[in-house]
């Protein structure tokens, strides 16, 4: 085994090799300047060239419109939290805002907004998070000022297959966990954000794409921090940017770019989610989806071992050996528990067979303690 292992974490998750290895030869002399990104002026222009480069590539990469404005901010998803209720909650009169909540970081960001308008939860309560209700079951609001859904719950596996009809409310999508994994038209949303650590960088800056017909609605108590309408007349450079971060997103960009793009990403995103949802499947039980399959993650495989609810001790020796084997990051959310894989792309198909590779295995050696 090398130095390196496979890392199957939710986030900061695996970054591709040749961005690891550009900015190692880059730490201490970026472009000849003799300083590292790091010590770059947000203002130079050695920094404007790598946030314009980004910039630019993530326009081409998701066929941006020209109407829509691209931000780079701190404060992660859970920043956006606030700021899209604070920009947004204005729109209309009511102050209101329609939230479909399928999972934790959805139902997170409705309490979050509940401190600037009205929530409306549009999908009946769930008792667990394993499903996606058909949309004849919700109930959306004809004078919202938006409509607010996460494309992918990281935690329980839930991810949306196609984009909610909103009958022309402004939709806004949080897409940390699989955006650039597929091609999504970007004119049916509002706003679009994401943080970096899954899919496109390292932790420590968001993705926000706006149409630019909702800027300038933001409420008096918004931040100047979060005002999109100021962030996207300052190009994102109103206060410090994370600099290091913008720069790691940039390598992410070419990186997919190099790799044959959106398209080819979301080629590998089903063949490795399909191979180990397969596995899942042929398993007799041994492994057990917790999510139904109509809205199974492609990004998330979570799972449970030895039956519906789990066998921790059988669930605790697959993770003991997946460690040996070079496999980390498998264990579930402190808040659900079992297994959880994520398949992001910086996780190569091989990887991703050698993870289906060893759960065949270990369901071979221990599949005598479910077949009672």
């Amino acid at each position: 085994m090398t130095d390196r292992v496979i890392n199957f974490s939710a986030g900061p998750s695996k970054l591709p090799r040749k961005v690891l290895q550009t900015a190692q030869k880059e730490m201490l002399n970026y472009n000849n300047t003799g300083i590292s990104v790091m010590e770059l002026s947000h203002r130079s222009a050695d920094f404007t060239k790598i946030i314009n480069t980004a910039e630019r590539n993530v326009r081409e990469l998701l066929n941006i419109p020209d109407n829509y404005k691209v931000i780079f901010k701190q404060g992660g998803g859970t920043g956006q939290f606030s700021a899209v209720p604070l920009n947004l909650m204005n729109l209309r009169p009511e102050c209101k805002a329609d939230y479909i909540i399928t999972g934790s970081w959805s139902a997170k960001a409705a309490i979050e907004a509940e401190k600037y308008g009205k929530v409306n939860r549009v999908v009946p309560k769930l008792e667990s998070y394993s499903t996606i209700p058909d949309s004849s079951q919700w109930t959306l609001s004809p004078d919202a000022s938006y409509v607010y859904y996460c494309a992918n719950e990281t935690i329980h596996g839930v991810e949306f297959e196609n984009i909610p009809d909103t009958n022309g409310i402004p939709l806004v999508c949080d897409m940390s966990s699989n955006i650039l994994s597929r091609s999504i038209d970007v004119s049916k949303f509002g706003v679009i954000f994401a943080g970096a650590q899954k899919n496109m960088g390292c932790a420590g800056v968001t993705l926000v794409i706006i149409r630019e017909d909702l800027l300038g609605k933001a409420k008096p108590e918004c931040p100047v921090t979060m005002d999109y309408k100021i962030q996207v007349g300052n190009n994102s450079l109103y206060n410090t940017a994370p600099t290091y971060n913008i720069y790691i997103l940039g390598l992410v960009l070419q990186w997919v770019k190099d790799e044959g793009g959106v398209e080819k990403m979301e080629e590998n995103s089903k063949l490795k989610s399909q191979a180990v949802y397969e596995a899942i499947q042929k398993s007799n039980g041994f492994y057990h989806a917790t999510v139904d399959p109509h809205c199974r993650s492609r990004m998330n495989v979570p799972f449970r071992i030895g039956g519906p609810d789990g066998d921790e001790a059988l669930e605790k020796k697959f993770l003991e050996e997946a460690s040996k084997r070079g496999m980390i990051q498998l264990k579930g959310h402190r808040s659900v528990g079992g297994i959880r894989a994520s398949l992001y792309n910086a996780l190569s198909l091989e990887e991703a067979n050698l993870l289906v590779s060893f759960m065949q295995e270990f369901y071979i050696q221990h599949k005598t303690v479910t077949s009672c």
